[in-house]
């Protein structure tokens, strides 16, 4: 006897990462592979005279020792957020590109200073499905005057870009923007790839704007159980399309002032995919527990309730408040929360980091994430 299976109301259950698309457990095992071939090439360097810091491979950003310094860099790509922006732009008549132009900065930015890194340079790669999409004069000159503005308050240079027409490639009307950004680690005491960090060090938070640029095809997905789409009020007067669309917090400021300070990082975590899991980026046996949990943004309760996620399923996707995470001295803790709040970005000591088992526990919400929850190397 045979039985079948109605499919799933997509207007009712939980609604997971996975069911909106993207499955890491498809994408992770090409990026270890990955990593591992590239790994292989770093012989490269010594003809030139200069060697890899090995201990950069599979953290957030590549790190070549040249001598004097070190150097730093990174690619990254927005993801799908464009697509929300679009969809806002037609419901409204406004352009969201500047604030899209700044999600994008920030995706490598972000990235790049988690090695103790100063961004220098900036480059572009805007790919449009079809040349009309620079046509548009607002939106080309929002994307535009939002790139500068980010490069602004990085204090990084734009140096160029690539902006080609995709067509059959990338959807007709859509963009799919990247970011790659050079940096320096001068003085070298400066560079941050985990092999400081040690048992009683302090975990301090940077608050969030929202979602960012990571969840977006959970947060796309979940219009479809909305009853007026984007238009949907998160809180009063605000929409979830602008709520989703706030742009993503760069927090290279933060850790200029810090360096400014005498304050050197023992690690850092760029909280993006796989959410608060990544704060078992380390490779060493830590066990990090947190004793504080930051406020959720509103934007990220709404699409954790709409979602009907529990709060491990939505701790392990979204940033839920929390967009970058610092590991320091116990006794530089609250010198770090001052100094974020002085650049306009809330913060908090949220934990301590222990010798032990590898695992992720957020005490006042009773999960627990182990070491098998990450596998990004």
């Amino acid at each position: 006897m045979s039985t079948t299976h109605a499919p799933q109301d997509p207007t009712s259950g939980t609604l997971s990462y996975e069911q909106a698309g993207v499955n890491y457990d498809l994408i992770d095992p090409l990026k270890v592979s990955a990593q591992r071939a590239a790994a292989a090439t770093a012989g490269h360097l010594s003809a030139h005279g200069f060697t890899e810091v090995k201990a950069s491979r599979g953290e957030s950003a590549y790190v070549v020792d040249v001598g004097p310094f070190y150097i730093a860099s990174i690619v990254e790509c927005l993801g799908s957020k464009a697509l929300v922006a679009d969809e806002m732009a037609t419901l409204t008549g406004k352009s969201y590109y500047d604030g899209i132009a700044q999600d994008t900065i920030a995706m490598a930015v972000n990235d790049l200073i988690t090695v103790g890194a100063t961004p220098l340079v900036v480059q572009a790669y805007w790919a449009a499905g079809g040349s009309d999409w620079f046509g548009d004069a607002q939106r080309a000159q929002a994307l535009v005057a939002g790139w500068k503005k980010a490069c602004d308050t990085c204090q990084v240079a734009w140096g160029g870009g690539e902006t080609p027409a995709l067509a059959g490639i990338v959807e007709a009307g859509r963009i799919d923007l990247a970011a790659s950004c050079t940096g320096l680690i001068n003085p070298k005491e400066r560079l941050s790839v985990g092999d400081k960090l040690a048992d009683g060090d302090a975990i301090v938070l940077l608050a969030s704007s929202g979602i960012h640029a990571n969840g977006l095809s959970l947060a796309r997905k979940l219009i479809e159980r909305l009853p007026q789409g984007y238009l949907t009020e998160v809180q009063p007067g605000l929409t979830y399309g602008d709520a989703l669309l706030a742009p993503t917090t760069l927090y290279s400021p933060v850790t200029e002032a810090l360096y400014k300070a005498g304050i050197t990082p023992q690690y850092c975590a760029n909280i993006t995919g796989h959410g608060w899991r990544k704060l078992l980026r380390h490779p060493g046996k830590f066990t990090y527990r947190i004793h504080t949990v930051p406020p959720v943004t509103p934007v990220l309760k709404f699409i954790q309730q709409h979602a009907q996620q529990d709060d491990r399923e939505a701790y392990s996707t979204l940033n839920m408040g929390a967009g970058f995470a610092l590991f320091v001295k116990a006794d530089q803790a609250a010198k770090v929360v001052e100094i974020s709040k002085a650049c306009g970005i809330d913060a908090w000591v949220a934990g301590t980091v222990e010798a032990g088992e590898k695992q992720l526990l957020i005490e006042p919400l009773n999960i627990r994430f182990g070491d098998d929850d990450l596998q990004l190397r």
